[in-house]
């Protein structure tokens, strides 16, 4: 036999494969449960929380929407108008001087935008659109009841300061602005209950802020006018005081200026541009002595350079046209000489004169070159004497330019600190200009854009959306009571609890099956609840060695399945060939003869113990091959002591040897002490649970009882077992049990 394999692998086995399917009901040695993992939300939890309180969770969602509904039906309807405005951050500059507030970054756009959203909604805003409106007589805003509530001891101007009040906080209640993300038009909603006022609300609120942008940008540019006035007369006054201060000191201190070109206007100018007159004469003085300097070393140089040349070999001298006059004359006498002397003595009158003009003219060279080198040392001692006188003037003009720096350093920080407040003047006139230009085309950053019409149809109550809200606050009271319901809950109802809780293994589960299909699912071997009984004895004989064939079965409570397993599995025991003997031990409710058929008999199982009757004489008729079933005739007056003599370990050693297993059927363990008497003596004990029914509690201490008495408990047996109440899907509790021969595995 085979089925889908769903089961969790055991600790200890080999993990090759799945595996039987039977294995998720072996015991492992030495361990008492399965270690699940602690989780503290499952789906399986969610699931079976769901189906199992289904029932409440539809009644509460039910009533809160039903709840829902009614308190829509009831409530006042809301109509909203809505009016637009566009806002543009960037203003458009038509002159100079309309920047006057810094612009907006990129990243503070939005911020830009929230904060006029912020302005609509302020309290300013509210009072000027209650003022504008005079919604403190407007007895259908305020309402009839505000209008006749008058406080007494408060005179009119008092009462309607608090009406005014009330006005305000009922206009910022009902105003609601969005700041779109994707564009600059922002709607101004307001809701009423009046359509008409609505809409009269939110235009003014739109013209109030219009109008609000409109006169903040006229007290910008008031106070930045009047600031700069402010600022012109100061300065103008210090520029005053500073002139002065720095003319009064330069009078004092001798400093005199020179005005020239771009500053021929003022009287004072830069340190650079206007030097004073000592400064003036030093570089000028240095100037000529530098010239005469090197008029010295020229000339210096040139009469070096020809104070050891005769004076007719000098170039000037050759070059002198008096030289050359003279040289020509001479010439012309020399000829004249030659003439002479071949036609006459050297004592001739007329070669002795030319002689003499000649020897006149020599002379005279000589004396004329002399005198131009003679001049060309004197030119050499004026340049050397003027460079001298120079030097010392410009020594003097040093001094005295020396001593006025000294005072210069004062004048000049008098006279930066005036040229300062100077430009600071001119700086000034010339934004105010700017400014009083741009005064009357400045245009504002709000636009209104579209008025806000009379709503036709109410905004709220939205019936969809109230009912959207009672679901999910249903859903969510639902969901609370149903785990508070769950936390005072401890039925067992899921496989893993058996073992996590209990600590006992799990020896297999069967599913719930009505009474009356009892009998026709343990008809079909291959029915669900057979399939489960299988795995069961499977698992059962698996976990206790064949000479251990002695069994009890048990639950803490009665109609938990306890009998129905015992006949089970003693019938598949005996259709496997074993022999079996089943024994009805429960003296007190007797089951097995009803429920295999058969009427009360006269003798069975107290009779036996007793030895008033053999036992072949008490063995229902008609049972399987391999099964005899001992009954119970009439019930004992005092089982426990029956159950806890000799004559039961007697009963359970004869039978031990004869049959391959011997399943008891006894009572229940709470309340009566027959089946812990009878754990003292059978090999082991099956305990038996029905899922949704025993109490965690109950069935703890039960085992607890059975322990005591010292059971050797086999394991646990939940029986009538829900998937769909323990957390699974149906369609895990449809394939889990659903076999047929023809299917494959």
């Amino acid at each position: 036999m085979n089925s889908p394999a769903h089961s969790h692998q055991p600790a200890g086995r080999p993990s090759g494969g799945m595996g039987p399917w039977v294995d998720q009901f072996l015991p492992v040695a030495g361990q008492t449960g399965r270690n699940y993992p602690q989780t503290l939300v499952t789906a399986s939890f969610v699931r079976g929380v769901l189906f199992r309180q289904r029932y409440l969770i539809l009644a509460t969602i039910g009533v809160a929407l039903l709840a829902g509904l009614i308190l829509t039906l009831l409530m006042t309807p809301i109509y909203q108008a809505v009016a637009t405005v566009r806002i543009d951050p960037y203003e458009v500059n038509i002159v100079e001087g309309q920047d006057i507030a810094p612009g907006l970054a990129t990243n503070e756009i939005s911020r830009y935008m929230e904060t006029q959203g912020s302005v609509i909604e302020s309290k300013k805003m509210a009072r000027r659109v209650a003022e504008t409106l005079d919604l403190a007589d407007n007895t259908a805003f305020l309402g009839p009841d505000t209008m006749d509530s008058r406080p007494d001891g408060v005179d009119d101007k008092q009462w309607r300061a608090e009406r005014m009040h009330m006005a305000v906080a009922k206009l910022r209640g009902g105003i609601t602005v969005d700041i779109p993300l994707d564009n600059r038009i922002v709607p101004i909603s307001f809701r009423s209950s009046d359509p008409a006022i609505a809409a009269r609300i939110a235009n003014a609120y739109a013209d109030a802020f219009v109008l609000e942008d409109q006169q903040r940008n006229i007290e910008v540019n008031q106070y930045a006018q009047q600031y700069l006035q402010e600022q012109i007369v100061d300065v103008r006054a210090r520029l005053q005081d500073a002139e002065l201060a720095a003319n009064a000191y330069a009078k004092r201190s001798g400093i005199v200026r020179q005005s020239s070109g771009e500053n021929a206007g003022s009287f004072f100018g830069t340190p650079s541009s206007a030097p004073t007159i000592t400064g003036a004469n030093l570089a000028q003085v240095n100037q000529t002595y530098t010239a005469a300097k090197a008029d010295r070393i020229t000339a210096e140089q040139r009469w070096r350079a020809i104070a050891g040349t005769p004076a007719l070999q000098l170039k000037d001298v050759q070059q002198s046209e008096v030289i050359q006059g003279l040289q020509r004359a001479r010439a012309e006498l020399v000829s004249d000489l030659a003439d002479l002397r071949q036609r006459y003595d050297d004592d001739y009158p007329a070669v002795t004169e030319v002689e003499a003009q000649i020897a006149s003219l020599d002379s005279e060279i000589g004396r004329t070159a002399s005198n131009i080198k003679a001049s060309i040392h004197r030119e050499y001692e004026v340049a050397a004497r003027q460079e001298q006188a120079l030097l010392g003037e410009r020594n003097r003009v040093s001094n005295a330019t020396l001593n006025e720096q000294d005072r210069r350093v004062r004048f000049n920080i008098l006279e930066r600190e005036a040229d300062a407040l100077r430009n600071q003047l001119a700086s000034l006139l010339q934004r105010f200009n700017e400014i009083a230009t741009a005064a009357n085309v400045k245009t504002g950053t709000v636009t209104k854009l579209d008025s806000a019409d009379i709503p036709e149809t109410p905004v709220s109550p939205n019936i969809l959306r109230n009912l959207l809200i009672a679901l999910i606050g249903g859903v969510g009271l639902a969901g609370g009571l149903a785990i508070l319901r769950e936390t005072f809950d401890e039925r067992l109802r899921s496989l893993e609890e058996i073992e996590e809780r209990l600590g006992f293994p799990l020896l297999g589960h069967t599913p719930f099956v009505s009474e009356g299909d009892i009998a026709e699912q343990t008809g079909n071997r291959f029915s669900p609840l057979m399939e489960s009984y299988s795995s069961i004895l499977t698992a059962l004989d698996y976990s206790l060695p064949r000479n251990k064939n002695v069994l009890q079965f048990t639950s803490s409570q009665a109609s938990e399945g306890k009998t129905t397993t015992a006949v089970v599995l003693a019938m598949s025991l005996a259709r496997l060939g074993r022999k079996t003997l089943l024994v009805d031990a429960d003296l007190r409710r007797p089951s097995v003869a009803a429920h295999l058929g058969h009427a009360t008999p006269e003798l069975g199982f107290a009779e036996v113990l007793l030895g008033h009757a053999e036992q072949t004489d008490a063995l229902l008729p008609g049972t399987p091959d391999n099964l005899d079933v001992l009954p119970v005739a009439t019930t004992p007056p005092n089982p426990v002591e029956l159950l806890s003599s000799q004559m039961i370990e007697d009963f359970i050693e004869r039978n031990r040897g004869e049959y391959s297993a011997v399943i008891f059927d006894t009572s229940p363990v709470m309340g009566i002490a027959d089946s812990p008497l009878l754990a003292r003596h059978v090999d082991a004990t099956v305990f038996i649970v029905e899922a949704n029914s025993v109490q965690f509690g109950q069935a703890r201490a039960a085992l607890k009882r059975l322990r005591g008495a010292g059971a050797n408990i086999a394991g646990v047996v939940l029986t009538k077992y829900r998937a769909l109440q323990a957390g699974q899907s149906y369609d895990y509790q449809y394939r889990y049990y659903h076999y047929s021969p023809g299917e494959k595995d």
